[in-house]
């Protein structure tokens, strides 16, 4: 392999490390997901401060809870396009995902589906939002 070759194959590499997604297939059809839309979404979701939550790790593992359920380890991603482009609706001071998760160990063929539910960022509050009412605060990532 010559050196252009090798710098080649290195910059593929990285590049597709910064926009990694996920192909998934729902019951509407086939969606990409990804982990990474330069907001810090990792985190723990709080409903009023408690309880039900949901957990989302950088790795697209996490737990979510229901209401009066106890939480269950799901994998997660915020639907992108086939090339790893975050999907979303601008407003004005904010932004809209859809957030889809699975249930990792399904214990009803229902659970066996993935799950879309809204996500939500309000650039004036700096927060964050599942479902309009799991709730985390964050700080504005630096721009370069």
């Amino acid at each position: 392999m010559n050196k252009y070759s090798f710098i080649f194959v290195l910059f593929l590499l990285l590049v597709g490390r910064g926009i990694a997604q996920t192909k998934i297939e729902a019951k509407d059809g086939l969606h990409y997901i990804t982990t990474n839309i330069s907001y810090p979404v990792a985190g723990t979701y709080l409903f009023n401060g408690g309880e039900p939550t949901v957990e989302l790790n950088a790795d697209g593992t996490g737990w979510y809870q229901l209401h009066e359920q106890p939480k269950k380890a799901v994998i997660w991603g915020l639907e992108c396009d086939q090339a790893g482009a975050p999907k979303f609706k601008k407003g004005f001071d904010s932004a809209a995902y859809k957030l889809w998760y699975q249930y990792t160990n399904p214990e009803s063929a229902e659970e066996v589906h993935w799950k879309e539910v809204p996500f939500t960022i309000h650039f004036n509050t700096l927060k964050m939002f599942i479902q309009g009412e799991r709730s985390k605060d964050y700080t504005e990532p630096k721009r370069y």
